[in-house]
């Protein structure tokens, strides 16, 4: 039996920050959750583009669902335990849900690039055989990322403290309480979430490369500008969500401020889904038009 600390003793700012992660976690379910019906009603956004964006949506659901409604009961309750099995799941899943994404968005990258320059090869090029190869690829890479770290740590011994300094069970506070030696598991959180990191980016830097070097070539400059406000927003999006991941991983063990790690832990896991559906969707023309005539329907109705 773990338990979670979180931010702090004093009840009034509990109860502040209770208020707060609970409309964040109401705005990031109603904004992705809405945008998954919205491809799914709407037969305008029937195409590889809104898959994937309607896959990142479920997928920030997600995220947030695992660590929000946990943070949000211990912020009222005086208990704070979770199980040693909750706390090996609840890892599991954001390790999984969290390494799919990265590998989401650089197949969003990708697809991006295959629209933008070569858009007559489109439906060629990303046919349905090859973005369901993408997106069970990411799944298959975030599960077997998260599996490998969960083994790795919870087959150490926690016998000095069951003090877990966070507001969920992430991998370098539950390294911090164990008594057993932990270079190997820094070694692979290192490398491992280094190398897809990287991996990832370069993806995208080389995908969005590509497509800033077809803009001058398009023969509308609107569709050029358009264009690159759209990547410009995307790329936004990706920075704000590799970087954090970047920040909290890719370092020594030795400079690890637990209190401060706890604050950018809850904004890649809680603050950038609720962000994602404004950065990827609301801005696009077609989003709004489909929002527009389904707020039409049901209001006829």
């Amino acid at each position: 039996m773990f338990t979670l600390l979180g931010f702090t003793d004093d009840v009034e700012l509990q109860v502040c920050l209770f208020l707060l992660f609970l409309a964040i976690y109401i705005f990031t379910l109603v904004g992705n959750l809405g945008l998954v019906l919205l491809v799914m009603a709407d037969s305008r956004l029937h195409n590889p583009m809104y898959y994937f964006l309607s896959v990142l949506s479920f997928l920030d659901a997600c995220y947030s669902s695992v660590v929000t409604p946990k943070t949000l009961v211990n912020f009222l309750a005086e208990n704070k335990a979770i199980s040693f099995l909750g706390c090996g799941t609840q890892m599991l899943l954001i390790v999984t849900f969290g390494t799919t994404e990265c590998f989401l968005l650089a197949a969003m990258a990708y697809d991006r690039y295959v629209a933008i320059y070569n858009p007559l090869r489109y439906s060629v090029n990303m046919s349905p055989r090859v973005y369901v190869a993408l997106i069970t690829a990411s799944y298959v890479g975030g599960i077997s990322h998260a599996t490998l770290h969960t083994v790795a740590t919870f087959s150490l011994s926690f016998c000095a403290s069951n003090e877990i300094r966070h507001v969920f069970c992430d991998i370098p506070p539950l390294l911090a309480i164990s008594c057993s030696d932990t270079h190997i598991n820094q070694l692979l959180l290192f490398y491992f979430a280094g190398s897809i990191a990287i991996f990832t980016i370069l993806i995208v830097l080389i995908s969005y490369g590509f497509i800033f070097l077809a803009i001058p070539r398009m023969h509308s400059s609107e569709g050029g500008q358009k264009v690159f406000s759209a990547c410009g927003s995307h790329l936004t999006g990706m920075s704000i969500y590799h970087g954090t991941i970047l920040f909290m991983y890719m370092r020594p063990s030795s400079s690890y401020d637990l209190e401060h790690d706890m604050i950018v832990s809850v904004f890649y896991t809680i603050v950038i889904p609720m962000l994602n559906p404004v950065i990827y969707s609301l801005r696009n023309k077609d989003v709004k038009e489909a929002m527009k005539k389904l707020f039409g329907k049901l209001v006829c109705k």
